[in-house]
C-alpha cells in the first residue's frame, strides 16, 4: 500500500505531538519520585483516561472486531465482570496501595510476607512484560508493514525507537500523558470508520441490525462446526459457559488490579485515594463502551461484506485467512485519505500505550524492588534515576531484538513458549494477594510452599495441553480455566500450609482487612 500524502502527514504529526510530549515531560523528571510516579500529583480523570490506554492494547484494535466479524460478541463477556471487580478493587484492594508512599505493588508482599515474596512478584512482572511487550511490538509492526510497505524490519526498528524515546526520557508524565491521547485518537479512529461503513450501507445503522440479529451476530454464541451455539449460563469446568466465562474475567480484572505495576503505579500517581478510586470508576465507564464500540465494528464490517462481498472478506470468513486482517483490509481498501491516517495512527495508539506503560514499569520495578532494595543500597537519587533511564532503555532494545526474533522464527512456536514462561511465572498471584488482604495466615514458607504447588498444577495443564501424558493423567477440566483454578490453588495450600507449620505471628497492622 502506497499511503497518500494527507495520510502520511496526519501520521507524521501524530507521532510528533507524542513525541513533544515526551520531550517536554523530560525537563520535569528530576529525581525518582517524578520519573515513578509523577509527584504523586494527578487527578482521577487523567489516571482513569491512562488506565484506559493502558489496557486498551492491539487486542481491541484487531482482535475485538476480528472476533465480532467471525464469530459473535463471546468475547466480550468477561469483559462484564470488570464493575464487580473495580468495586472490590477500589474498597478492598485500593487502601493497602496507598498507605505509605509506596510506588511498586510489590512492596506489600514484602512487608506482609517477607523479601524473598517481594522479589518474586517483581521478577514474575520483569519477564511477563517483557514477553507482553515483544509480542505487542511484533503485532503493530505486522499492522505497520501491512499498511505501509515497510518492511517488517524497518517497521519493528522504527515502532520499537520511537516509543522508547518518549518513554525512557518523559517518564510516567509522558506515559500517562501520552495514554490519554492515544485513548482520544483511538475512539476518533473507531468512530471515523463506523461513519464510512453507515455512508455506503443502503440502510444505514438500521440495516446493520437487521442482518446482525438475523445472522446471531449480536448475540453470546461460540462458533462451531454447525455455525453459531449460544453459550449456557450455568458452573461448569468442563466446557465455556457464560457464568465460567464472567468469573474468568473477574480472575483477571481482579488479577490486574492487584497484582500488574501497570494499574498499581496509577495508584500511587494520583493525588490522593479518592482519586485514585475516581480513576479506576473513569477506566470502567470508558472501557465497556470503547471494547463494545469495536466489538460493534466487527458486526458492521459482517454486514458490510454480506452487502458488499468480495473473496478476502469471504476467506476471512471461513477461515482460510486470518479474521484479524479484517480490520486493517477494510482501512487499505475503503478510507479516504485523511482518515485511513488517522485510523492507523489509532492502531498505533493502542499498541504504544500498552508498551509505554510497561517499559516504564519494569523499569520501577527492577529499581525499587530489586536494584534499590537489594543490590545496590544507599546510593543518592541521581544514581537510581541514571539506573531507571538505563533499565528502560535496555527493556526497550530487547523490546525491539523479540519482535525481530518473532519476525525470523517460527510465530506459534514462541508465541507457545512465551505463553508457557508467563503461565509458569504468573500462576496464582491473585491467590497470593487475596491471602494477604483477606487473612491472617501465611508467611514466606507456606507462600512459597503454594508457589511451588501452584507451579507444578501449571507444568500439569501445559503438558496436557500438549499431549504429552497419558489420558488418565490429563486434567479432567477445560484448560481455558487454568487461570481461575491457579488462583484457588494458590489460596488453599498456602492457608493449609500455614496451618500445618503454624505461622509466627507477626503484626499485620493495616495489612488486612482485619486489622
Amino acid at each position: 500500500m502506497t499511503l497518500h500524502w494527507i495520510d502520511v502527514s496526519v501520521l507524521v504529526g501524530y507521532l510528533a505531538l507524542v513525541a513533544i510530549m515526551g520531550i517536554y515531560f523530560s525537563r520535569e523528571n528530576k529525581n525518582t519520585e517524578e520519573y515513578f510516579v509523577g509527584g504523586r500529583s494527578f487527578s482521577g480523570w487523567i489516571i482513569g483516561l491512562s488506565l484506559v490506554g493502558t489496557s486498551i492494547s492491539s487486542v481491541t484494535f484487531l482482535a475485538y472486531p476480528a472476533d465480532a466479524f467471525k464469530t459473535s460478541w463471546i468475547r466480550y463477556v468477561p469483559n462484564l465482570a470488570l464493575p464487580l471487580g473495580i468495586c472490590i478493587a477500589g474498597y478492598y484492594f485500593l487502601p493497602f496501595f496507598r498507605r505509605g508512599r509506596i510506588t511498586s505493588a510489590y512492596e506489600y508482599l514484602e512487608d506482609r510476607f517477607g523479601p524473598s515474596v517481594r522479589v518474586y512478584g517483581g521478577i514474575t512482572f520483569i519477564i511477563t512484560q517483557l514477553i507482553r511487550i515483544s509480542m505487542i511490538l511484533y503485532l503493530v509492526s505486522l499492522l505497520i508493514n501491512e499498511m505501509t510497505g515497510f518492511s517488517m524490519t524497518a517497521s519493528v526498528v522504527i515502532g520499537g525507537v520511537f516509543v522508547a524515546l518518549y518513554t525512557v526520557i518523559g517518564g510516567i508524565k509522558a506515559v500517562i500523558w501520552t495514554d490519554v491521547i492515544q485513548t482520544v485518537v483511538l475512539i476518533l479512529g473507531g468512530f471515523f470508520t463506523l461513519g464510512v461503513i453507515l455512508y455506503h450501507l443502503p440502510g444505514g445503522l438500521a440495516q446493520i441490525f437487521s442482518i446482525a440479529l438475523s445472522d446471531g451476530k449480536l448475540a453470546f454464541s461460540e462458533l462451531t462446526d454447525t455455525g453459531l451455539r449460544p453459550v449456557e449460563w450455568n458452573l461448569s469446568i468442563t466446557s465455556k459457559t457464560g457464568t465460567m466465562l464472567f468469573l474468568v474475567g473477574l480472575t483477571n480484572w481482579l488479577t490486574e488490579y492487584s497484582a500488574n505495576q501497570n494499574t498499581v503505579q496509577r495508584y500511587a500517581a494520583a493525588k490522593s485515594t479518592s482519586e485514585a478510586r475516581k480513576a479506576m470508576f473513569v477506566c470502567v465507564a470508558t472501557s465497556l463502551p470503547i471494547w463494545a464500540f469495536y466489538m460493534f465494528i466487527g458486526t458492521s464490517l459482517y454486514v458490510f461484506f454480506q452487502v458488499f462481498p468480495v473473496p478476502e472478506a469471504a476467506d476471512m470468513l471461513t477461515g482460510v485467512r486470518k479474521a484479524e486482517q479484517i480490520f486493517p483490509y477494510f482501512i487499505i481498501n475503503y478510507l479516504p485519505p485523511g482518515l485511513a491516517g488517522l485510523v492507523i495512527a489509532a492502531a498505533l495508539a493502542a499498541a504504544m500505550s500498552s508498551l509505554d506503560s510497561s517499559i516504564n514499569a519494569i523499569s520501577t520495578v527492577t529499581i525499587v524492588d530489586i536494584y534499590r532494595r537489594h543490590l545496590v543500597k544507599g546510593k543518592d537519587d541521581h544514581h537510581y534515576l541514571t539506573a531507571a533511564w538505563l533499565i528502560a532503555a535496555g527493556a526497550s532494545v530487547f523490546m525491539v531484538i523479540g519482535a525481530l526474533v518473532l519476525n525470523i522464527a517460527d510465530t506459534k512456536t514462541f508465541q507457545d513458549t512465551a505463553t508457557i514462561l508467563t503461565s509458569l511465572t504468573g500462576g496464582g498471584l491473585l491467590g497470593l494477594y487475596l491471602l494477604g488482604f483477606f487473612t491472617q495466615k501465611g508467611s514466606a514458607r507456606s507462600i512459597w510452599i503454594g508457589l511451588i504447588v501452584t507451579f507444578i498444577f501449571t507444568c500439569w495443564t501445559i503438558l496436557t495441553s500438549r499431549g504429552i501424558i497419558p489420558g488418565w493423567m490429563q486434567v479432567p477440566f477445560d484448560l481455558y480455566y487454568t487461570g481461575f483454578i491457579g488462583n484457588i490453588v494458590m489460596f488453599a495450600i498456602a492457608v493449609a500450609a500455614a496451618v500445618m507449620l503454624t505461622d509466627k505471628k507477626k503484626n499485620l497492622k493495616n495489612l488486612t482487612v482485619w486489622n
